[in-house]
């Protein structure tokens, strides 16, 4: 750094330390924490929110509250994901793994004590790479190309193999579910509509955030409300000296933590790689390069934690490399920012890396200061919120759900978003009970649209030569190993996970996991001939997606049909969870557990059933305080208050604050005055 940018650093630090802007900091800061706690909202709504107050604000101030809202956003999202399963926004989606299994063993305080830290840390560590990157990371950009960045993201896929804890040909499956999902609507090189099945809903494809919702939040809280236990039996652990052990885990961990802000800054910095993805990564990076990982990851491991946590937080200050040196946003939120930018008149390029480098600086210094105060009061509160994970679980659940319900309407503000949150959450819950990886199918959603996107412009721009680029054909050479070797060690008989343990050859049987897998096979040769009634261009990526999810699932099913699983001693037979769906449940049989999940599935549909006759947001209060009379058995009287008190939260934040415009209502229909009076009708 040389002197001039030196000075220009200063000069950006003394704006910031005005007082009236580090309250616009602070502002910003709590109102991040905020949105990125409620699943479903993020900081794009919060940024949407900001963008009309920045008028005729001071481009200071202005960079001081959106960078505030943003830089936490992925700090708080923690909260859901450790104590409910739940991911706050798609960044934390790989949280859950590791930080819910800690906190149903007692431990939330230590996996929020670390969360909160790695993310504090990994955003510092991204505001430090961005300010001293600016310069250097300009012609490094421009020269990744579309099939750069397409062998990039089939790499992720490469990922599945560590997200399948273990069962890898079902994890290779769940992915293709994920990438056949990806295909829906309209096509990138056809624009021809696939699965659309007549509803505009899907014209633009599966919003994300109704399916990674149903595919971790419902499966969880089916579980709580099945099982009518909280989440920890005690919270021992989380105490005040809980916390500090997840501090000092993350000091433990130093390089982990490095590393993985380093992959966050740097894939963030990647315009099209979002959010979505880079969790994933730096997990996966970590599963694989951490002593023990293939044991300890997915089950509890702190690990764990750090690495998904660390990342998310480092990518913001990567993603504003291309969005200041070129007026390229790296993500949805720096499309926004750009917009904010051009309305307060700060062009970015080349002028902001030299006559304006002090308003560069800036956003460097916001995003680190909001870091350090956005960590700081999670960590003050990280005790408290600890305490959730032993709340009755007949008030826990329809507080959650109803959280779930309202930011899930968030993602396109469509009736549709309830429907795709249902389906992928009894699918999600199924995967769960015969032992199939749920993180894999979201990885392959996630990377689906933008492969199949890359795939179309290399083509386009390139032709076929775009493959032999050096570093594509690297890049596709590590993929081929990550998926082929751990295939080959099972088929092999070699898993590294259960090395105590072999396959024999038996008698043909035919268990419930075996008939999902048949479930699966059908689906997928449904969608195979299906295919064929496109143009070949829009049917050659769901056909090979389901001819080799029709492959993986096959081996798989032979597997399950003839082959059990012993000890090398052959003394005693492993009973895999994937034989009993009850596994989670003590003293349950399948019969109760159906039950139970019929239950709470006919009490979730009939928020969506009320809410088409009343309203939205006036079935949640319907649904607060019967839920919590009615099948948690609590008193009405507190069934009342804690509705009514979550209800008028919900509306403060969703009706006056970001001004959601609710679903038409059959009664809002019928009386035009109930509802150009009351919005939520």
């Amino acid at each position: 750094m040389d002197l001039q940018m030196l000075d220009m650093a200063i000069r950006a630090l003394d704006q910031i330390f005005d007082p009236e802007r580090l309250l616009f900091l602070l502002l910003g800061t709590l109102m991040g924490l905020i949105v990125g706690a409620i699943p479903g909202v993020g900081g794009l709504v919060g940024l949407t929110l900001l963008l009309p107050f920045t008028f005729g604000m001071d481009p200071y101030s202005a960079i001081a509250v959106m960078m505030g809202l943003l830089a936490v956003t992925t700090t708080s999202d923690t909260i859901p994901a450790v104590l409910f399963g739940v991911p706050g926004t798609v960044g934390s989606a790989a949280t859950i793994l590791d930080g819910y299994p800690l906190a149903k063993d007692g431990q939330a305080g230590r996996a929020l004590g670390a969360g909160f830290m790695a993310s504090m840390l990994g955003g510092l560590i991204g505001a430090v790479l961005l300010g001293f990157s600016m310069p250097i990371l300009r012609p490094l950009v421009l020269s990744v190309g579309s099939p750069e960045l397409l062998a990039i993201c089939v790499f992720g896929l490469s990922l599945v193999a560590v997200l399948s804890g273990g069962a890898v040909l079902k994890g290779l499956g769940a992915a293709c579910i994920g990438l056949l999902v990806a295909t829906a609507g309209d096509d990138p090189q056809t624009s021809q509509l696939r699965w659309t099945f007549g509803t505009l809903y899907l014209y633009d494809g599966l919003p994300i955030v109704p399916l990674s919702l149903g595919m971790f939040a419902i499966p969880e809280l089916a579980d709580l409300a099945i099982s009518r236990t909280t989440i920890a039996k005690d919270i021992a652990r989380n105490t005040v000296s809980g916390q500090w052990q997840g501090i000092r885990d993350v000091f433990s961990n130093k390089f982990l933590v490095v590393r993985c802000a380093l992959i966050g800054s740097g894939l963030g910095s990647i315009p099209g790689i979002g959010a979505s993805v880079i969790d994933w990564v730096a997990y996966g990076h970590a599963a694989r390069t951490e002593r023990g990982a293939s044991e300890t990851f997915g089950s509890g491991d702190i690990r764990g934690v750090i690495a998904s946590e660390s990342s998310n937080n480092a990518k913001e200050g990567g993603a504003l490399v291309p969005t200041i040196a070129f007026g390229v946003p790296g993500s949805a939120s720096m499309a926004l920012l750009l917009s904010a930018f051009l309305l307060l008149d700060i062009p970015p390029g080349e002028e902001m890396l030299t006559t304006k480098l002090d308003l560069s600086y800036s956003l460097v210094w916001s995003v680190a200061i909001a870091n350090i105060i956005g960590a700081g009061i999670c960590l003050i509160g990280a005790n408290q919120l600890a305490k959730i994970s032993i709340i009755r679980v007949g008030v826990l659940v329809p507080i959650v759900l109803s959280v779930v319900f309202v930011g899930v309407y968030q993602a396109s503000r469509a009736w549709g978003d309830f429907s795709t949150m249902f389906f992928f959450g009894l699918l999600g819950w199924m995967m769960k009970r015969f032992g199939w990886p749920r993180p894999p199918l979201v990885l392959g959603f996630v990377l689906g649209g933008l492969i199949e996107t890359y795939m179309f412009i290399s083509v386009e721009r390139y032709g076929w030569d775009w493959i032999a680029r050096w570093p594509v054909m690297i890049i596709f050479g590590l993929t081929l190993v990550g998926v082929l070797r751990p295939v080959i060690q099972v088929i092999l008989g070699r898993d590294e996970k259960d090395k105590n343990l072999r396959r024999r050859f038996s008698k043909p049987r035919l268990s419930p996991t075996a008939l999902f897998s048949i479930f699966i096979i059908t689906v997928f040769s449904s969608f195979f001939y299906l295919a064929g009634e496109f143009e070949f261009g829009a049917q050659l990526v769901p056909r090979l997606v389901t001819g080799f999810g029709i492959l993986f699932i096959g081996a798989q099913l032979i597997g399950d049909v003839f082959f059990v699983t012993e000890t090398r001693d052959g003394q005693a037979i492993k009973k895999s969870q994937i034989f009993d769906i009850t596994h989670s449940f003590d003293d349950l049989t399948s019969g109760e557990m159906l039950r139970r999940a019929v239950i709470f599935a006919g009490w979730g549909l009939s928020v969506v059933g009320i809410g088409y006759v009343i309203g939205l947001l006036p079935a949640v209060l319907v649904f607060l305080c019967c839920y919590m009379r009615f099948h948690g058995r609590e008193s009405w009287r507190l069934s009342l208050i804690i509705g009514l008190g979550f209800w008028l939260l919900y509306l403060f934040l969703f009706q006056l604050v970001l001004d959601v415009h609710w679903p038409h209502s059959w009664i809002g229909l019928q009386f035009p005055i109930l509802r150009s009076k009351f919005e939520i009708f």
